[in-house]
């Protein structure tokens, strides 16, 4: 069902990412079909001019912002090329979506409360790169997902939403990635739409989400 709030002006949205953008899909068609009727997907950032997810976005016609770490001589000026993209293009909103980099402490800074990420577990446990294998081989009988606002700390701001999954017995790691990804991409549009329509509120570490 749409998200609906004519009050609201539209939300340019930038998506970070360096790799498939399975979850830059699962969002481009949630503004496509009307869930995100007040969004736009404004920007896709990327570092890496080899990804699929730049091929994606051609595809779809998103503007696309390539910006290589290896030819600037720091992070900050690698950093400040991104900002200026996002500045140009009015963006209100940074989702994380895959994104190969840690953002430095001053880049969260000027965006605070604006740049969400989406991990493979339920946060705090099995923070890093590896989160969906790391607790399978942990054993757990529980995983999930979590979309947070980034602080500056890896996978360490406060919790918008968290959506539990069942570690089956015959599960693979390959299947468990597979059900952890349908969660994704129904988690984080949900996620963006309480974002867009303002219905979100930090009170120290817990997000509060208004009703009305």
């Amino acid at each position: 069902m749409p998200y609906e709030d004519d009050k609201i002006m539209k939300t340019n949205i930038a998506i970070f990412a360096s790799g498939r953008g399975s979850n830059f899909i699962a969002l481009a068609k949630a503004v496509k079909t009307g869930r995100l009727k007040k969004a736009n997907l404004a920007l896709l950032v990327s570092d890496n001019p080899h990804a699929p997810v730049v091929f994606k976005a051609k595809k779809l016609k998103v503007k696309t912002a390539l910006v290589r770490p290896d030819i600037f001589s720091s992070v900050e000026a690698f950093e400040q090329r991104i900002i200026k993209h996002l500045k140009k293009n009015r963006i209100g909103l940074i989702v994380l979506a895959g994104f190969m980099r840690i953002l430095s402490p001053r880049f969260v800074r000027a965006y605070k409360n604006r740049i969400i990420n989406i991990h493979p577990s339920l946060l705090p446990s099995f923070r890093g790169a590896c989160g969906i294998k790391d607790a399978f081989d942990y054993g757990v009988k529980v995983t999930g997902v979590t979309v947070h606002f980034v602080d500056d700390k890896m996978d360490h701001g406060p919790i918008i939403r968290q959506r539990e999954i069942r570690v089956a017995e015959k599960d693979t790691l390959e299947s468990l990635e597979e059900k952890i990804h349908k969660v994704e991409h129904k988690l984080y549009p949900e996620a963006v739409g309480l974002f867009i329509r303002r219905k979100l509120r930090i009170r120290g570490r817990k997000v509060l989400i208004s009703n009305r």
